[in-house]
């Protein structure tokens, strides 16, 4: 019989990840590397298995994750987010606890964008009197 696995979306900045968990030894892959290898801060790697930590399941489910989009923070950032919407796929238990620690928000926050006759969203182009 197949291994039953939970699907989620998370999304931050410009960076999308698709994100998959099933029980496990708690290795953790995102396009196919090893978080470690992929990710190269420790930083970003704490961010990413925050919400298994806070549950408890850290080392019991393995995460396999396809991000794309973005800069390597927004990525780890979504793949933070689908990893908490899967696990309340998996137990819809556990989405209290994930929601009091703001797992289960969508942080918003995007670049705006850039306007014309300016230099970027709002800086202008330095002005000149002679």
């Amino acid at each position: 019989m197949a291994e039953t696995r939970y699907y989620a979306t998370g999304r931050r900045k410009g960076a999308v990840a698709r994100v998959w968990i099933k029980s496990g030894t708690g290795v953790v892959t995102i396009n196919g590397r090893p978080m470690s290898e992929y990710l190269g801060r420790r930083v970003l790697e704490m961010l990413l298995t925050s919400p298994l930590k806070q549950v408890g399941l850290e080392g019991k489910l393995d995460v396999e994750a396809h991000a794309k989009g973005g800069g390597l923070t927004g990525q780890a950032g979504a793949v933070k987010l689908g990893i908490s919407r899967a696990m309340v796929e998996m137990d819809p238990n556990l989405r209290l606890p994930l929601r009091r620690n703001g797992f289960m928000t969508r942080d918003s926050r995007v670049k705006e964008s850039k306007k014309y006759g300016r230099k970027r969203a709002r800086r202008g182009f330095q002005f000149v009197k002679r």
